[in-house]
């Protein structure tokens, strides 16, 4: 039995005629066989990263203090954390073209000073575009407490990144903490927090809802389309070779 199917479907993939086509079909199935596999491989970082956040979203406040290690704090994404301190109100940053439920506007960002020597970005929320000229009649009291996310410094998607200026500029695009740091006097930490809404009727400036997202993606779907590929190539080319060859007899 084996050998009939062998001789009748297998045999002929070999022969002079089909080789070279049969060593490219083989590299298209390994190729996409590859494909399927890095989607599972993106699958299981995925889960990590949702545990992860899991496991950080479940934990309380983490106090800042200035004090803590740099790279732990970059490991930190959508913690939340909790930091007192003076704002630094000569210093606020408008984050420009932010939309807002359809409105464009700007983020308020201000420096949090730690002690003397640390600080931390703190984005405070938005405002619609008419009220960024009077920013400072949102400025809060000092010494304030400040709870929220870790957020990542932003940085340019597209195009090469702006050149630091020792020259502070209020008006920026993004949170891009190594440009800001360049224009401030004292050392930020490489994170900025996301003030989160506390409840109650919302005033401006309008603080940011933390986004989760614990989905796993599409990365299994696509594992099962690239391996459905793999089959559909394979099988089809057997058939079309097996066809191929009856039309070649009938013909001789």
């Amino acid at each position: 039995m084996n050998e009939t199917i062998w001789g009748r479907w297998l045999r002929p993939l070999g022969s002079r005629r089909w080789r070279w086509v049969t060593f490219i079909v083989l590299l298209g199935v390994a190729l996409l066989l590859r494909l399927g596999v890095w989607q599972l491989y993106r699958l299981q970082e995925r889960r990590a990263s949702n545990d992860l956040l899991a496991a950080q979203l479940a934990q309380p406040p983490l106090p800042l203090t200035g004090q803590e290690d740099p790279a732990l704090l970059l490991a930190m994404a959508d913690r939340q954390v909790a930091a007192a301190g003076q704002f630094d109100y000569d210093h606020q940053y408008l984050i420009l073209l932010q939309p807002w439920e359809g409105q464009t506007g700007v983020y308020l960002v201000t420096p949090l000073l730690l002690d003397e020597n640390s600080a931390i970005l703190v984005n405070r929320g938005w405002l619609p575009q008419r009220e960024a000229v009077n920013a400072r009649q949102y400025d809060q009291a000092n010494p304030a407490l400040v709870e929220g996310v870790i957020q990542l410094s932003q940085v340019a998607r597209y195009g090469s990144a702006a050149e630091p200026s020792q020259t502070f500029q209020p008006e920026q695009y993004r949170i891009e903490i190594e440009l800001m740091q360049a224009q401030l006097p004292y050392t930020l930490l490489p994170v900025y927090i996301q003030q989160t809404p506390t409840g109650g009727e919302p005033t401006l400036p309008y603080r940011l809802p933390q986004e989760i997202d614990l989905s796993e993606g599409s990365h299994l779907s696509y594992a099962l389309q690239w391996f459905s590929f793999a089959i559909m190539l394979a099988i089809g080319y057997v058939y079309y070779v097996q066809q191929q060859e009856k039309k070649g007899t009938r013909e001789a």
